[in-house]
Protein backbone atom coordinates (compact mmCIF):
# COMPACT_ATOMS: atom_id res chain seq x y z
CA UNK A 1 0.00 0.00 0.00
CA UNK A 2 2.82 2.48 0.71
CA UNK A 3 4.61 1.83 -2.89
CA UNK A 4 0.37 2.69 -4.42
CA UNK A 5 0.12 5.67 -2.47
CA UNK A 6 3.61 7.03 -1.33
CA UNK A 7 5.94 6.09 -3.64
CA UNK A 8 8.81 8.89 -1.80
CA UNK A 9 8.18 6.93 1.10
CA UNK A 10 8.73 3.58 -0.50
CA UNK A 11 11.60 4.30 -2.40
CA UNK A 12 13.03 6.33 0.73
CA UNK A 13 12.68 3.43 2.79
CA UNK A 14 14.04 0.80 0.18
CA UNK A 15 16.90 2.63 -0.14
CA UNK A 16 17.91 3.42 3.61
CA UNK A 17 19.51 0.24 4.65
CA UNK A 18 21.50 0.43 1.57
CA UNK A 19 22.45 4.17 2.77
CA UNK A 20 23.39 2.65 6.06
CA UNK A 21 25.19 0.02 4.75
CA UNK A 22 27.31 2.34 3.10
CA UNK A 23 28.19 4.86 5.63
CA UNK A 24 28.87 1.47 7.72
CA UNK A 25 31.90 0.87 5.16
CA UNK A 26 32.87 3.79 5.17
CA UNK A 27 33.45 4.27 8.85
CA UNK A 28 35.18 0.99 9.08
CA UNK A 29 37.23 0.75 5.88
CA UNK A 30 37.85 4.48 5.74
CA UNK A 31 37.65 3.52 1.86
CA UNK A 32 37.38 6.99 0.79
CA UNK A 33 37.25 5.96 -3.20
CA UNK A 34 34.35 3.02 -2.32
CA UNK A 35 32.97 5.08 0.01
CA UNK A 36 32.48 8.43 -1.51
CA UNK A 37 30.70 6.25 -4.79
CA UNK A 38 28.15 4.92 -2.42
CA UNK A 39 27.18 7.67 -0.33
CA UNK A 40 26.78 9.64 -3.67
CA UNK A 41 24.81 6.93 -4.97
CA UNK A 42 22.90 7.58 -1.97
CA UNK A 43 22.44 11.50 -2.15
CA UNK A 44 21.27 10.63 -5.53
CA UNK A 45 18.25 8.71 -4.92
CA UNK A 46 17.80 11.45 -1.85
CA UNK A 47 18.23 14.33 -4.19
CA UNK A 48 15.92 13.09 -6.75
CA UNK A 49 12.78 12.16 -4.02
CA UNK A 50 12.18 15.92 -3.98
CA UNK A 51 11.45 15.25 -7.92
CA UNK A 52 9.24 12.83 -7.18
CA UNK A 53 7.29 14.17 -4.55
CA UNK A 54 6.75 17.19 -7.11
CA UNK A 55 5.57 14.74 -10.08
CA UNK A 56 2.98 13.22 -7.97
CA UNK A 57 1.82 16.31 -5.93
CA UNK A 58 1.35 18.41 -9.56
CA UNK A 59 -0.36 15.32 -11.40
CA UNK A 60 -2.87 14.96 -9.15
CA UNK A 61 -3.45 18.70 -8.22
CA UNK A 62 -3.41 20.48 -11.93
CA UNK A 63 -4.74 17.04 -13.19
CA UNK A 64 -7.86 17.79 -10.62
CA UNK A 65 -8.11 21.21 -12.13
CA UNK A 66 -8.28 20.24 -15.52
CA UNK A 67 -10.74 17.53 -14.91
CA UNK A 68 -13.37 19.44 -12.37
CA UNK A 69 -15.17 21.06 -14.67
CA UNK A 70 -14.39 19.28 -18.01
CA UNK A 71 -17.02 16.48 -18.12
CA UNK A 72 -20.08 19.04 -17.86
CA UNK A 73 -19.19 21.46 -20.53
CA UNK A 74 -21.36 20.43 -22.76
CA UNK A 75 -24.37 20.84 -20.41
CA UNK A 76 -22.84 24.69 -20.10
CA UNK A 77 -22.39 25.38 -23.89
CA UNK A 78 -26.06 24.21 -24.62
CA UNK A 79 -27.20 26.10 -21.22
CA UNK A 80 -25.86 29.32 -22.59
CA UNK A 81 -27.13 29.04 -25.75
CA UNK A 82 -24.81 27.29 -28.35
CA UNK A 83 -26.65 24.79 -30.82
CA UNK A 84 -26.90 20.97 -29.96
CA UNK A 85 -23.34 20.29 -32.39
CA UNK A 86 -21.47 22.33 -30.11
CA UNK A 87 -20.64 19.44 -27.61
CA UNK A 88 -19.33 17.38 -31.07
CA UNK A 89 -17.51 20.21 -31.83
CA UNK A 90 -15.84 20.39 -28.27
CA UNK A 91 -15.33 17.05 -28.39
CA UNK A 92 -13.92 16.62 -31.61
CA UNK A 93 -11.65 19.66 -30.84
CA UNK A 94 -10.83 17.69 -27.31
CA UNK A 95 -9.07 14.70 -29.79
CA UNK A 96 -7.71 17.05 -32.26
CA UNK A 97 -5.50 19.62 -30.19
CA UNK A 98 -4.69 15.73 -27.93
CA UNK A 99 -2.95 15.07 -31.31
CA UNK A 100 -1.18 18.18 -32.63
CA UNK A 101 -0.31 19.31 -28.86
CA UNK A 102 2.02 16.27 -28.56
CA UNK A 103 4.82 17.29 -31.01
CA UNK A 104 5.36 20.91 -29.65
CA UNK A 105 4.92 19.32 -25.97
CA UNK A 106 7.92 17.64 -26.56
CA UNK A 107 10.07 20.29 -28.76
CA UNK A 108 9.40 22.80 -26.01
CA UNK A 109 10.30 20.55 -23.40
CA UNK A 110 13.78 19.59 -25.26
CA UNK A 111 14.37 23.14 -26.03
CA UNK A 112 14.16 24.90 -22.87
CA UNK A 113 14.11 21.89 -19.91
CA UNK A 114 11.08 20.24 -18.37
CA UNK A 115 11.16 22.44 -15.68
CA UNK A 116 10.78 25.57 -18.05
CA UNK A 117 8.29 23.83 -19.91
CA UNK A 118 6.33 23.31 -17.44
CA UNK A 119 6.00 26.94 -16.17
CA UNK A 120 4.46 27.95 -19.91
CA UNK A 121 2.37 24.43 -19.81
CA UNK A 122 0.43 25.82 -16.89
CA UNK A 123 0.37 29.59 -17.76
CA UNK A 124 -0.50 28.19 -21.14
CA UNK A 125 -4.26 26.58 -19.13
CA UNK A 126 -4.70 29.09 -17.07
CA UNK A 127 -5.45 31.33 -20.20
CA UNK A 128 -8.18 29.25 -20.90
CA UNK A 129 -8.98 29.33 -17.62
CA UNK A 130 -9.60 32.67 -17.30
CA UNK A 131 -11.19 33.45 -20.60
CA UNK A 132 -14.10 31.11 -19.46
CA UNK A 133 -13.95 32.89 -15.95
CA UNK A 134 -14.37 36.36 -17.29
CA UNK A 135 -16.25 36.19 -20.40
CA UNK A 136 -18.90 33.23 -19.41
CA UNK A 137 -20.80 32.46 -22.49
CA UNK A 138 -20.19 29.08 -25.11
CA UNK A 139 -17.80 31.10 -27.45
CA UNK A 140 -15.40 31.63 -24.87
CA UNK A 141 -15.74 27.87 -23.49
CA UNK A 142 -14.59 27.10 -27.72
CA UNK A 143 -12.13 29.54 -27.60
CA UNK A 144 -10.56 29.01 -23.95
CA UNK A 145 -10.85 25.55 -24.77
CA UNK A 146 -7.67 25.82 -27.48
CA UNK A 147 -5.67 26.56 -24.14
CA UNK A 148 -6.95 24.23 -20.90
CA UNK A 149 -7.38 21.45 -23.81
CA UNK A 150 -3.83 21.38 -23.73
CA UNK A 151 -2.16 20.58 -20.72
CA UNK A 152 -2.21 16.66 -20.94
CA UNK A 153 -0.67 16.15 -24.53
CA UNK A 154 1.63 19.38 -23.71
CA UNK A 155 3.14 17.99 -20.55
CA UNK A 156 3.23 14.44 -20.98
CA UNK A 157 7.08 14.54 -23.00
CA UNK A 158 7.96 16.86 -19.79
CA UNK A 159 6.84 14.66 -17.06
CA UNK A 160 8.29 11.76 -19.12
CA UNK A 161 11.73 13.69 -19.11
CA UNK A 162 11.34 14.36 -16.03
CA UNK A 163 10.74 10.58 -14.56
CA UNK A 164 13.91 9.68 -16.91
CA UNK A 165 16.06 12.22 -15.23
CA UNK A 166 14.79 12.00 -11.63
CA UNK A 167 14.38 8.08 -11.03
CA UNK A 168 17.43 5.73 -11.64
CA UNK A 169 16.92 3.86 -14.97
CA UNK A 170 16.00 0.31 -13.53
CA UNK A 171 13.41 2.13 -11.61
CA UNK A 172 12.05 4.34 -14.05
CA UNK A 173 9.00 1.76 -15.21
CA UNK A 174 8.15 1.81 -11.62
CA UNK A 175 8.13 5.78 -12.07
CA UNK A 176 6.18 5.37 -15.04
CA UNK A 177 3.57 3.64 -13.71
CA UNK A 178 2.64 5.53 -10.73
CA UNK A 179 2.70 8.24 -13.29
CA UNK A 180 0.09 6.33 -15.02
CA UNK A 181 -1.79 5.86 -11.60
CA UNK A 182 -1.76 8.92 -9.99
CA UNK A 183 -3.63 10.20 -13.12
CA UNK A 184 -6.47 8.64 -12.71
CA UNK A 185 -6.82 10.45 -9.17
CA UNK A 186 -7.71 13.04 -10.93
CA UNK A 187 -10.39 11.80 -12.92
CA UNK A 188 -11.93 10.35 -10.25
CA UNK A 189 -12.29 12.88 -8.22
CA UNK A 190 -12.88 15.87 -10.70
CA UNK A 191 -16.28 15.30 -11.85
CA UNK A 192 -17.39 14.63 -8.19
CA UNK A 193 -16.43 18.19 -7.11
CA UNK A 194 -17.51 19.55 -10.33
CA UNK A 195 -21.13 17.83 -10.29
CA UNK A 196 -21.18 19.24 -6.67
CA UNK A 197 -20.77 22.75 -7.43
CA UNK A 198 -22.89 22.25 -10.62
CA UNK A 199 -25.78 21.21 -8.66
CA UNK A 200 -25.16 23.73 -5.48
CA UNK A 201 -24.54 26.79 -7.85
CA UNK A 202 -26.31 26.27 -11.06
CA UNK A 203 -24.77 24.99 -14.92
CA UNK A 204 -23.53 28.41 -15.15
CA UNK A 205 -22.20 29.38 -11.43
CA UNK A 206 -21.07 26.32 -11.25
CA UNK A 207 -18.12 26.07 -13.82
CA UNK A 208 -17.06 29.46 -13.05
CA UNK A 209 -16.16 28.50 -9.60
CA UNK A 210 -14.96 24.91 -11.14
CA UNK A 211 -12.28 26.78 -13.64
CA UNK A 212 -11.89 29.38 -10.65
CA UNK A 213 -10.54 26.30 -8.55
CA UNK A 214 -8.71 24.98 -11.61
CA UNK A 215 -6.36 28.24 -11.94
CA UNK A 216 -5.80 28.00 -8.11
CA UNK A 217 -4.51 24.42 -8.75
CA UNK A 218 -2.34 25.11 -11.80
CA UNK A 219 -0.77 28.42 -9.47
CA UNK A 220 0.24 25.60 -6.86
CA UNK A 221 1.15 23.67 -9.20
CA UNK A 222 3.43 25.87 -10.64
CA UNK A 223 5.57 27.15 -7.28
CA UNK A 224 5.96 23.13 -6.57
CA UNK A 225 7.34 22.89 -10.15
CA UNK A 226 9.65 25.60 -9.78
CA UNK A 227 10.72 25.35 -5.97
CA UNK A 228 11.27 22.00 -6.15
CA UNK A 229 12.57 20.60 -9.72
CA UNK A 230 15.88 20.78 -10.79
CA UNK A 231 17.41 22.98 -12.73
CA UNK A 232 17.46 21.33 -15.29
CA UNK A 233 20.48 22.93 -17.38
CA UNK A 234 22.75 21.01 -15.10
CA UNK A 235 21.83 17.14 -16.57
CA UNK A 236 21.01 18.71 -20.38
CA UNK A 237 23.46 20.17 -22.78
CA UNK A 238 22.34 23.13 -25.07
CA UNK A 239 23.66 21.34 -27.91
CA UNK A 240 21.31 18.51 -27.66
CA UNK A 241 18.20 20.82 -27.80
CA UNK A 242 19.21 22.12 -31.43
CA UNK A 243 17.28 19.72 -33.06
CA UNK A 244 14.47 21.36 -35.51
CA UNK A 245 10.99 20.76 -35.19
CA UNK A 246 10.58 19.78 -38.44
CA UNK A 247 13.57 17.34 -38.51
CA UNK A 248 11.76 14.73 -36.56
CA UNK A 249 9.72 12.82 -39.31
CA UNK A 250 8.35 9.03 -38.69
CA UNK A 251 11.01 7.62 -41.23
CA UNK A 252 14.29 9.16 -39.51
CA UNK A 253 12.86 7.49 -35.99
CA UNK A 254 15.53 5.30 -34.66
CA UNK A 255 14.57 1.73 -36.31
CA UNK A 256 13.13 0.61 -32.50
CA UNK A 257 11.11 3.43 -32.45
CA UNK A 258 9.54 3.00 -35.95
CA UNK A 259 8.25 -0.84 -34.84
CA UNK A 260 6.97 0.37 -31.61
CA UNK A 261 5.38 3.34 -34.05
CA UNK A 262 3.71 1.35 -36.69
CA UNK A 263 2.79 -1.36 -33.65
CA UNK A 264 1.29 1.03 -31.88
CA UNK A 265 -0.66 2.59 -34.56
CA UNK A 266 -2.59 -0.43 -35.54
CA UNK A 267 -2.94 -0.95 -31.89
CA UNK A 268 -4.74 1.99 -31.33
CA UNK A 269 -6.98 1.52 -34.57
CA UNK A 270 -8.04 -1.83 -33.26
CA UNK A 271 -9.17 0.37 -30.09
CA UNK A 272 -10.46 3.49 -31.42
CA UNK A 273 -12.72 1.43 -34.05
CA UNK A 274 -15.44 0.32 -31.77
CA UNK A 275 -14.57 2.95 -29.15
CA UNK A 276 -17.33 4.83 -30.05
CA UNK A 277 -20.16 2.15 -29.88
CA UNK A 278 -19.18 0.26 -27.24
CA UNK A 279 -22.07 1.25 -24.66
CA UNK A 280 -24.71 0.89 -27.97
CA UNK A 281 -23.26 -2.65 -28.59
CA UNK A 282 -23.79 -3.56 -24.39
CA UNK A 283 -26.77 -1.43 -23.70
CA UNK A 284 -29.23 -0.97 -26.82
CA UNK A 285 -28.12 -3.71 -29.65
CA UNK A 286 -30.06 -6.23 -30.58
CA UNK A 287 -27.34 -8.95 -30.66
CA UNK A 288 -25.60 -7.86 -27.66
CA UNK A 289 -26.25 -8.05 -23.43
CA UNK A 290 -28.84 -4.94 -23.69
CA UNK A 291 -28.47 -4.18 -19.99
CA UNK A 292 -29.36 -1.16 -18.47
CA UNK A 293 -27.04 2.18 -17.59
CA UNK A 294 -25.99 0.84 -14.04
CA UNK A 295 -24.33 -1.98 -15.15
CA UNK A 296 -22.34 -0.46 -17.23
CA UNK A 297 -21.42 1.87 -15.28
CA UNK A 298 -20.09 -0.96 -13.11
CA UNK A 299 -18.64 -2.30 -15.85
CA UNK A 300 -16.57 1.10 -16.35
CA UNK A 301 -15.47 0.59 -12.88
CA UNK A 302 -14.57 -3.06 -13.57
CA UNK A 303 -12.38 -2.01 -16.06
CA UNK A 304 -10.79 1.22 -14.27
CA UNK A 305 -9.95 -0.99 -11.41
CA UNK A 306 -8.19 -3.76 -13.34
CA UNK A 307 -6.31 -0.61 -14.90
CA UNK A 308 -4.98 0.34 -12.03
CA UNK A 309 -3.97 -2.94 -10.88
CA UNK A 310 -2.14 -3.29 -13.85
CA UNK A 311 -0.01 -0.13 -13.46
CA UNK A 312 0.70 -1.70 -9.75
CA UNK A 313 1.87 -5.00 -10.96
CA UNK A 314 4.25 -3.50 -14.34
CA UNK A 315 5.33 -1.08 -11.59
CA UNK A 316 7.05 -4.05 -9.72
CA UNK A 317 7.78 -6.34 -12.63
CA UNK A 318 8.41 -4.10 -15.30
CA UNK A 319 12.26 -3.40 -14.27
CA UNK A 320 12.80 -6.86 -13.83
CA UNK A 321 12.22 -8.54 -16.64
CA UNK A 322 12.11 -7.42 -20.50
CA UNK A 323 10.27 -4.68 -21.35
CA UNK A 324 9.30 -6.46 -24.86
CA UNK A 325 7.18 -9.36 -22.71
CA UNK A 326 4.67 -6.70 -21.49
CA UNK A 327 4.50 -4.59 -24.58
CA UNK A 328 3.62 -7.56 -26.30
CA UNK A 329 1.03 -8.69 -23.92
CA UNK A 330 -0.53 -5.46 -24.28
CA UNK A 331 -1.04 -5.86 -27.87
CA UNK A 332 -2.75 -9.32 -27.56
CA UNK A 333 -4.89 -7.72 -25.21
CA UNK A 334 -5.70 -5.13 -27.34
CA UNK A 335 -7.01 -8.21 -30.06
CA UNK A 336 -8.87 -9.84 -27.37
CA UNK A 337 -11.27 -7.24 -26.11
CA UNK A 338 -13.47 -7.04 -29.88
CA UNK A 339 -13.60 -10.22 -29.88
CA UNK A 340 -14.48 -10.78 -26.46
CA UNK A 341 -17.01 -7.86 -27.19
CA UNK A 342 -18.04 -9.98 -29.87
CA UNK A 343 -19.39 -13.23 -28.01
CA UNK A 344 -20.70 -11.00 -24.40
CA UNK A 345 -24.43 -12.26 -24.94
CA UNK A 346 -24.77 -11.35 -21.28
CA UNK A 347 -23.35 -9.05 -18.29
CA UNK A 348 -21.18 -12.24 -17.36
CA UNK A 349 -19.34 -12.11 -20.51
CA UNK A 350 -19.02 -8.66 -20.31
CA UNK A 351 -17.49 -8.36 -17.44
CA UNK A 352 -15.06 -11.08 -18.55
CA UNK A 353 -14.88 -8.83 -21.36
CA UNK A 354 -14.10 -5.33 -19.28
CA UNK A 355 -11.55 -7.27 -17.06
CA UNK A 356 -9.38 -7.68 -20.53
CA UNK A 357 -10.04 -3.73 -21.40
CA UNK A 358 -8.33 -3.02 -18.31
CA UNK A 359 -5.43 -4.88 -18.26
CA UNK A 360 -4.36 -4.14 -21.82
CA UNK A 361 -3.01 -0.83 -19.96
CA UNK A 362 -0.42 -3.55 -18.91
CA UNK A 363 2.25 -2.69 -20.96
CA UNK A 364 1.34 0.59 -21.39
CA UNK A 365 4.54 1.75 -19.00
CA UNK A 366 6.64 -1.01 -20.27
CA UNK A 367 6.03 0.97 -24.06
CA UNK A 368 6.69 4.55 -23.10
CA UNK A 369 9.82 3.22 -21.20
CA UNK A 370 11.11 2.07 -24.57
CA UNK A 371 9.85 4.88 -26.64
CA UNK A 372 12.62 7.33 -24.55
CA UNK A 373 14.96 4.29 -24.17
CA UNK A 374 15.25 4.20 -28.27
CA UNK A 375 15.22 7.99 -28.50
CA UNK A 376 18.62 9.82 -28.86
CA UNK A 377 19.97 11.49 -25.94
CA UNK A 378 19.29 15.02 -25.16
CA UNK A 379 16.11 15.23 -27.74
CA UNK A 380 13.83 12.09 -25.99
CA UNK A 381 11.22 14.49 -24.59
CA UNK A 382 10.97 16.02 -28.33
CA UNK A 383 10.49 12.41 -30.18
CA UNK A 384 8.94 11.40 -27.13
CA UNK A 385 6.65 14.09 -28.22
CA UNK A 386 6.61 13.34 -31.76
CA UNK A 387 5.99 9.85 -31.47
CA UNK A 388 2.40 11.00 -29.70
CA UNK A 389 1.87 13.47 -32.71
CA UNK A 390 1.85 11.46 -35.75
CA UNK A 391 0.40 8.58 -34.05
CA UNK A 392 -2.84 10.37 -32.94
CA UNK A 393 -2.64 12.22 -36.11
CA UNK A 394 -3.22 8.91 -38.19
CA UNK A 395 -5.53 6.84 -35.38
CA UNK A 396 -8.11 10.13 -35.71
CA UNK A 397 -8.98 8.08 -39.17
CA UNK A 398 -10.07 4.43 -37.21
CA UNK A 399 -12.65 6.41 -35.84
CA UNK A 400 -14.27 7.36 -39.19
CA UNK A 401 -13.79 3.64 -40.38
CA UNK A 402 -15.51 2.66 -36.88
CA UNK A 403 -18.51 4.26 -38.01
CA UNK A 404 -18.28 3.25 -41.72
CA UNK A 405 -17.73 -0.34 -40.89
CA UNK A 406 -20.61 0.05 -37.52
CA UNK A 407 -22.97 1.31 -40.30
CA UNK A 408 -22.21 -1.55 -42.45
CA UNK A 409 -22.45 -4.13 -40.24
CA UNK A 410 -21.82 -3.63 -35.75
CA UNK A 411 -19.91 -7.56 -36.15
CA UNK A 412 -17.62 -6.39 -39.06
CA UNK A 413 -16.42 -3.16 -36.65
CA UNK A 414 -15.46 -5.95 -34.12
CA UNK A 415 -13.70 -8.41 -36.30
CA UNK A 416 -12.21 -5.20 -37.75
CA UNK A 417 -10.41 -4.13 -35.07
CA UNK A 418 -9.31 -7.15 -33.76
CA UNK A 419 -7.45 -7.58 -37.09
CA UNK A 420 -5.73 -4.75 -36.74
CA UNK A 421 -4.97 -5.83 -33.39
CA UNK A 422 -3.66 -9.04 -34.62
CA UNK A 423 -1.21 -6.62 -36.91
CA UNK A 424 0.01 -5.19 -34.06
CA UNK A 425 0.94 -8.13 -32.76
CA UNK A 426 2.73 -9.92 -35.45
CA UNK A 427 4.39 -6.86 -36.05
CA UNK A 428 5.82 -6.11 -32.95
CA UNK A 429 6.78 -10.17 -32.10
CA UNK A 430 8.39 -10.54 -35.19
CA UNK A 431 10.29 -7.10 -35.67
CA UNK A 432 10.37 -5.46 -32.33
CA UNK A 433 13.22 -5.52 -29.85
Amino acid sequence: MIAIFFPKLYIFLMNQNECGENNKIHDKNNAEGKSSVKIASCATVTSGMSGVSALIFTVILVGLGERIGERFLPVYLVTMGASMIAPSILNGLDNFLSAVYSFPGGWISTKFGYKKALLFFNIFAITGYLIVILFPGWISVLVGSVFFLSWSSLSMPAYMDLIRNEIPKNKQVFGISVHSLIKRIPMALGPLLGGFFVDRFGIEKGIQIAFIIATICSILGIFVQQFVLKDESRIVKKADRSESIFNILPWKFPYEMKIILISDILAKFCSQIPYGYIAIWAMEYEGGAQINATLFGILTTIEMSCAILSYVLIGFLGDRFKKKNFVMATFVLYTLFPLALLISKNFVLLVLAFIIRGFKEFGEPARKAQIMDFAPEGKKSLYFGAFYFYRDVIVTFGVILGGILWMLKPELNLISAALFGLSSALVYAFLGV
